[in-house]
């Protein structure tokens, strides 16, 4: 135990953040999945606490490997990892299961479980488009050698993911063109890119509304048009649930497992997770959720600011800002600031194939903070031979 804990390296500060976010999963998923455990499970309400801790326990495993990884070796993952995504991402559409009338997961055979492609893909993106701004710095500012080489492979990501989840191609494009932002790429460079981002998507509705394949593009516009509605008849269900969650949980909140929405509140482990937690734990509970992320994410624009290579640089910043993003988009969702998107709430909602991949991210993010600490601790070495020599040297002038 003592020769694990001496070879964990990387920032503290996330190492607390992250066992702090896994309890919370814990102690929410077990009181959120109640009915579902009577529903499924003959009312074994341990099922889903065990597989969340089997699953959380795996990340742990997941995070510490790849922190012991030097983060450089990530660079040459990153191709890699792109060109697998893309015929996976195709696999998906045309052959995924189905769930809630989108192709977003693959089953695997024999083991028989389902992961989505989608989180191979933001993986393998932000290390690509990290990889592209350290090796192209020297010529940001030129269109075609600079940006076209970097917003391509973003671009066809996001149009393979979009058909089957709108959210995540929005979050990973919003996610890309901040990195790229903090990496020095021209804004008129990155305006055309919204530009033709927002064509693609009035393209991909037409072309859905003329073929006849309306599935995903009528739920897009329902949820549009009810966050957008004042007329409060138009609430939907689960917006509705949650605001009297919301409502319920005050400064201190009920309790740990005194939340009544539960039961009503659908995906009450996943997707409204943080409702859920609002009601148990308070204003409180849901401020020190929120302090979290933004910790982590201060935390790693320190890793940013000290790190001397820029791919490290931009790899630490660009996971953390997409995880930051995702998470602040799903509290959005659950107090009513932002219409429904499906995002769970990183390293808290009930997951499989999500926790996994948000493991990796952070655990990439600790490789990175690790060869920052390393140097450090080189350099303050170096300074106090530096010293030593110097004050020799300087008694003996005196004898």
């Amino acid at each position: 135990m003592n020769g694990l804990l001496y070879r964990t390296k990387g920032d503290k500060v996330i190492w607390t953040i992250v066992i702090f976010l896994s309890l919370v999963s814990l102690l929410a998923v077990y009181s959120a999945t109640g009915s579902l455990a009577y529903r499924e499970r003959g009312g074994h309400t341990e099922y889903y606490l065990l597989k969340q801790l089997v699953v959380l326990g795996m990340g742990l495993v997941i995070i510490y490997f790849a922190h012991r990884v030097n983060y450089t070796i990530y660079s040459r993952v990153a191709q890699v990892g792109f060109l697998i995504s893309i015929p996976l991402l195709i696999y998906t559409l045309a052959f995924g299961s189905h769930i809630n009338d989108a192709s977003r997961w693959i089953r695997l055979p024999i083991i028989n479980l389902t992961f989505q492609t989608s989180d191979v893909a933001k993986l393998a993106i932000f290390m690509y488009v990290s990889r592209q701004l350290s090796r192209r710095q020297h010529v940001i500012n030129d269109f075609k050698k600079g940006f076209l080489p970097i917003i391509i492979p973003v671009g066809i990501i996001c149009v393979l993911i979009m058909p089957a989840n709108m959210s995540t191609a929005l979050l990973l494009m919003a996610s890309c063109m901040l990195l790229c932002f903090i990496g020095r790429v021209p804004v008129r460079f990155l305006a055309g890119m919204v530009a033709a981002g927002a064509l693609a998507i009035v393209l991909m509705f037409a072309i859905a509304k003329i073929s006849g394949m309306e599935m995903r593009t009528k739920t897009w516009e329902k949820r549009l048009d009810s966050f957008m509605n004042d007329d409060h008849t138009e609430v939907p269900y689960q917006v509705q649930q949650a605001n009297i969650a919301i409502a319920g949980g005050g400064v201190l909140g009920k309790g740990p497992g005194n939340s009544t929405q539960r039961n009503f509140l659908p995906h009450a482990y996943s997707d409204y997770i943080y409702a859920t937690i609002i009601e148990e734990y308070g204003l409180m509970g849901a401020f020190l959720i929120l302090a979290a992320y933004m910790l982590l994410l201060l935390r790693c624009i320190r890793i940013y600011k000290k790190c001397p290579y820029a791919f490290g640089a931009f790899l630490a910043l660009g996971l953390s800002v997409t995880l930051v993003i995702q998470a602040l988009t799903n509290m959005a969702v659950n107090v009513q600031l932002f219409p429904v998107t499906g995002l769970p709430l990183p390293l808290v909602s009930m997951g499989g194939s999500s926790v996994l991949f948000t493991s990796m991210a952070i655990g990439i993010i600790l490789s990175v903070a690790r060869n920052v600490e390393e140097m450090e601790g080189k350099q303050a070495e170096k300074e106090r031979l530096e010293r030593v020599m110097a004050a020799n040297a300087e008694n003996a002038a005196v004898a």
